[in-house]
């Protein structure tokens, strides 16, 4: 059975996800929308079977679509996904899920109401690098996890609707949460605003879970670097997932404390190996696509469903009070 899919949003995401619709087997690209004439024009050509609107009820009207993946603006998102499954259609919505958790909840119990796939795209749960984390860490290979920490940096694109906690820091939080396996206990966010008033464009969070487990993310469109990089520090050896690198995306390093084995109760610096295993060469939206395709086809559930994207939100929304409450007075932060 071929699932039909329509694209929803066609600027600066829409169609990567177009183009990997289109290219997943047993899966049609049928629609494309965007009210937007000229961001239809820009990719007509790329998908000539295609149908192409700026009315959402027309596609949404089409009885054969099976599927419709949403890169919408973010504050869009809840409402778009509640549209899209209760017109009986299974729904891909990219992170993060929603705003608020009211919203997320919303968004969930219309995929509930209408037995439809809800899934949110948390593309690094899809990496392969980031899979090759989780793998090393559920081996019991890095030790207990002692802390996590990654840098998300770019001299990037200004946002007015979305500050960098919600832009950059959905991909980490899932990431955190995927290799974590539980929701933190205390969340703590410190932000400025430079660029544009009220709309953070760096900031810093730090996590703290039930286990022992921390987290710090370092989040910032204002930045001489472009990073995205994260590491995982275990008690016997250390990782990294380093997302610029173009062949070491995962790097191990046989690095830590051990107990001296002449002096009770000292520790000594142990420097091994440090290696790098090997990672499929796929392209991590393809993997994400094609797990949707398969969710519908075969009624499971997705990795990242609803309620991985209402975890996610659930500690952005917490993040996101702690930065407020922390805020400067607007004067003294902007300019």
């Amino acid at each position: 059975m071929s699932v039909r899919v329509g694209v929803v949003g066609l600027g600066y995401w829409g169609p990567n996800l177009a183009r990997n619709f289109a290219g997943v087997p047993g899966c049609e690209l049928r629609w494309c929308c965007d009210d937007d004439p000229a961001a239809r024009e820009r990719v007509v050509a790329r998908f000539p079977n295609v149908r192409f609107t700026g009315d959402l009820d027309e596609l949404l009207s089409d009885e054969e679509l099976d599927a419709v993946a949403l890169a919408t603006p973010v504050p869009t998102h809840a409402t778009l996904a509640c549209r899209v499954l209760e017109a009986g259609k299974h729904c891909f919505v990219e992170k993060p899920l929603a705003q608020s958790t009211a919203d997320a909840e919303r968004a969930i119990e219309a995929a509930r109401g209408a037995r439809k796939t809800l899934m949110v795209g948390h593309l690094l749960e899809y990496h392969p690098g980031v899979r090759k984390l989780k793998e090393l860490a559920e081996s019991g290979s890095l030790g207990d996890i002692r802390y996590i920490y990654s840098d998300r940096l770019n001299l990037g694109k200004l946002r007015a609707d979305e500050n960098a906690l919600w832009s950059l820091g959905a991909h980490d939080v899932s990431v955190v949460l995927y290799l974590a396996g539980e929701e933190p206990t205390e969340v703590e966010a410190r932000g400025e605003s430079y660029m544009r008033p009220g709309v953070e464009d760096v900031v810093f969070c730090f996590l703290r879970f039930g286990s022992g487990l921390s987290a710090h993310l370092h989040l910032s469109w204002l930045d001489p670097h472009k990073e995205r990089r994260l590491t995982v520090v275990g008690a016997r050896q250390m990782a990294t997932f380093d997302d610029m690198e173009l062949e070491r995306k995962v790097t191990v390093y046989d690095k830590g404390f051990d107990e001296s084995a002449t002096s009770y109760g000292e520790y000594i610096t142990r420097s091994g190996d440090t290696w790098s295993p090997r990672i499929d060469n796929v392209e991590p939206l393809r993997v994400e696509c094609e797990h949707f395709v398969e969710c519908v086809r075969d009624g499971r559930p997705p990795i990242s469903d609803g309620e991985s994207g209402l975890r996610v939100v659930r500690v952005l929304e917490g993040l996101q009070r702690s930065l407020d409450a922390s805020a400067r007075e607007a004067g003294a932060r902007a300019g």
